[in-house]
């Protein structure tokens, strides 16, 4: 490929004797031929993220104080909801093929990204903790009552290091499993809301008349759900650049038509389905862990069956929801040092580091907690890549120190005073803190960013007479790194080689 090939060459980001601490293999744009995640393969991804612990606890917090159709309903149109808000940072993989870290140096600096990112990448790690400690005693389960032998701290380690090298092959291996354990979850659970039934028709309590006495409204169960997913709300184009986008498209849905099948309903489905079960199972046994009511009551295969189930849940909604985007942020703050299996390794770390078993016992806590400040880093992506950009992006200076994005030494004012106040304000915002959060961090860096830093430090896809030069699938061009001349070329979509691997790029 040669310059001819490409709209606009970069030049060079660093001499070639020097390191360049901003750029890392798997930190690099995805190329449009290099996306192998099909919309059916988006789907499975999606469901194995939504099959996890806090989402029967979800069902069973509605189920308190609001009939058993209505929460069904709420959660699933809460889940459309943010499965809208969620295809707006989505476009930010399909468009350019960009990571969350790597993105998050336009609106926050060189530097300045390593403080939204980190925090990201740290909660994933800790989710990561929560979802093999569950997974650990589920395994642990099934080897007691084979062998007598108990301890959960072995499967733990054992847990951990499976998925961690399953993580770190790649994202196909993650689709792979997806495949595998999606339509095995499904059936499980069909089973388990059937078994749970029978146990609640045997105290003669019909699930679908059941109405708590607690005062749960409807808003607050719908405004708790669109929180929920404020993790991957903002941090989902870690997956979408992997997922397969018609070049040179330039109506949104149908460049993102992959993503929206998995979003708009498998997300919403499955969500509503889990919570489902979570609330039948307080419904039946006062307790909103069907796992913990089943197993119980279990023996034998159906015993087996079931920790199989928590096991596939916990893999596959790490995989994906957990250790990509951490060990992501963890090779964007540690380039070209770390690499991205050693920091799949590390978020291992992390999260085991954080005790998961004991913020367990404070789950909802813990979310609230964290999702404040996570959705005030949406308002903001969005407010940059929509209102300050328009959807274009001058991606090589995202891997150039002394850059358009190196702002004032490698931090951009806007993002980190948007973030710290927006994310503050919510943190106390009880219920609509992922409202307020995501409103005023998009207001506030808008206003910043117009009023003061763009006066200062001009963005050059901002004021350029040719802005298409700074789209790229719906422009039909993708970004390629060129090794031996260390710089990046703009090439179309049909002269990309059928050949080259990610190690060649």
């Amino acid at each position: 490929m040669t310059t001819s090939d490409a709209g606009v060459a970069s030049r060079p980001a660093q001499k070639k004797s020097e390191k360049n601490h901003l750029l890392e293999e798997s930190i690099l744009p995805v190329v449009n031929n290099q996306r192998p995640i099909t919309a059916l393969g988006f789907v499975w991804i999606w469901i194995g993220i939504a099959v996890m612990i806090a989402t029967f606890q979800l069902g069973a917090n509605g189920i308190t104080g609001v009939p058993l159709l209505h929460v069904v309903l709420i959660i699933f149109f809460a889940n459309v909801v943010l499965a809208f808000l969620m295809l707006l940072t989505a476009d930010i993989g399909t468009e350019h093929g960009l990571s969350f870290s790597v993105y998050l140096r336009a609106p926050f600096g060189v530097y300045g990204t390593h403080f939204p990112s980190v925090f990201r990448g740290i909660v994933a790690a800790i989710w990561f903790g929560i979802q093999t400690y569950l997974g650990a005693l589920a395994l642990n389960g099934i080897f007691e009552y084979m062998t007598g032998f108990s301890s959960w701290p072995v499967w733990y380690v054992v847990f951990a290091a499976v998925q961690v090298a399953n993580t770190a092959m790649g994202i196909k291996a993650v689709e792979r499993l997806a495949a595998i354990a999606a339509p095995a979850i499904l059936a499980i659970s069909i089973w388990m809301y059937f078994t749970l039934d029978v146990l609640a028709q045997t105290q003669g309590i019909n699930i679908w008349r059941f109405v708590g006495e607690q005062d749960v409204t409807v808003l607050t169960l719908f405004l708790a759900n669109v929180a929920f997913w404020s993790t991957l709300a903002i941090d989902i184009p870690n997956i979408t650049r992997f997922v397969k986008s018609p070049s040179g498209e330039r109506r949104f849905f149908h460049r993102n038509k992959n993503v929206l099948l998995a979003q708009l309903l498998a997300l919403p489905a499955a969500q509503a389905w889990i919570a489902l079960i979570g609330a039948v199972s307080f419904i039946a046994a006062g307790d909103w862990n069907p796992v913990t009511v089943i197993q119980g009551q279990g023996e034998g295969l159906s015993l087996i069956i079931l920790l199989v189930l928590v096991i596939l849940a916990q893999w596959s909604t790490n995989n994906a929801a957990n250790l990509i985007p951490a060990a992501l942020a963890f090779v964007n703050a540690g380039a070209p040092r770390i690499s991205y299996p050693v920091a799949v390794a590390i978020a291992a770390i992390v999260g085991t580091l954080f005790m998961p078993w004991k913020i367990l016992d404070n789950l909802f806590s813990f979310l609230f907690s964290y999702g404040a400040f996570l959705s005030a880093i949406g308002g903001i992506m969005v407010a940059d890549y929509y209102f300050i950009r328009k959807r274009r992006i001058n991606v090589p200076h995202l891997y150039r120190e002394g850059g358009q994005f190196h702002y004032y030494k490698g931090f951009n004012p806007a993002g980190l005073i948007a973030w710290v106040v927006a994310g503050t304000v919510a943190f106390y915002s009880a219920q609509w803190a992922f409202v307020l959060g995501f409103v005023l961090g998009a207001l506030i860096y808008f206003a910043v960013m117009k009023l003061f830093v763009m006066k200062k430090f001009s963005q050059e896809e901002c004021v350029s007479s040719n802005s298409e030069n700074y789209l790229g699938t719906s422009a039909g061009f993708n970004w390629v790194y060129d090794r031996e001349n260390q710089s990046f070329m703009r090439v179309r979509s049909e002269n990309l080689s059928k050949e080259i691997s990610r190690e060649d790029l």
